[in-house]
């Protein structure tokens, strides 16, 4: 199987970064972040660039309309004809709107990662993180050789302000807040395709491409 168009749900810690660059590159499509290609679009001066810059200069968030306009522009480069993997975009239903009106409707098939707040709870509070080299570990999954300590550098791993219990818990409200009802809008639409995100990474990715294989 080769080529597809894919747009990766799910809350944070999920995995949808980890599965989304292993199957693009087994699927040999573009694996598309959306502040990548938006800061690709500032520094390149297009039309939608130069919009989304003005917001972005202000401190301002940048309207669903810009941003989905911005991502409809990239899906047009050539490198996306045989599909494309949008990991992070649509995050509201208003750009999932935005984005079937610049597609025509034609979004492809949208997998949602669907894990526990209890587990993301853990798996993100667990992180630890490699300030000199950024390798990650963790906790209970990956240990590293000696505790405390990077396997790589020997640096003394550290937990990310952002992978605090408190921070993790307003991730997951601004997740279900903002993000929550795109799950139910793609499933009324039959685009839907939901992959427990709770085994290791490979068990994962094998249950991924069964489930995409079936679309």
């Amino acid at each position: 199987m080769a080529g597809g168009r894919f747009i990766f749900l799910g809350p944070p810690g999920a995995g949808k970064g980890t599965q989304a660059v292993r199957l693009a590159k087994d699927l040999a499509i573009p694996h598309i972040s959306t502040g990548e290609i938006l800061r690709s679009a500032v520094r390149d001066g297009t039309e939608l660039g130069t919009a989304a810059k003005g917001y972005m200069d202000r401190g301002e968030l940048v309207p669903d309309e810009v941003v989905a306009g911005v991502v409809a522009d990239r899906l047009t480069s050539d490198d996306c004809e045989a599909g494309y993997l949008l990991d992070g975009f649509p995050r509201t239903l208003a750009q999932a709107r935005a984005l079937e009106q610049r597609t025509g409707g034609n979004v492809g098939q949208v997998v949602y990662f669907e894990l526990s707040e209890d587990e993301v709870v853990e798996r993100l509070t667990g992180r630890r993180t490699c300030p000199s080299c950024g390798r990650n570990f963790h906790v209970k999954y990956l240990k590293p050789q000696t505790e405390g300590k990077c396997d790589t550098c020997g640096a003394a791993l550290i937990q990310r302000s952002d992978d605090t219990e408190a921070t993790v818990l307003e991730r997951l409200r601004v997740y279900r807040e903002q993000t929550g009802d795109l799950v139910g809008y793609y499933e009324e639409r039959n685009l839907l395709t939901t992959v427990s995100a709770a085994g290791a990474p490979n068990d994962v990715y094998a249950t991924l491409k069964t489930a995409i294989a079936k679309e």
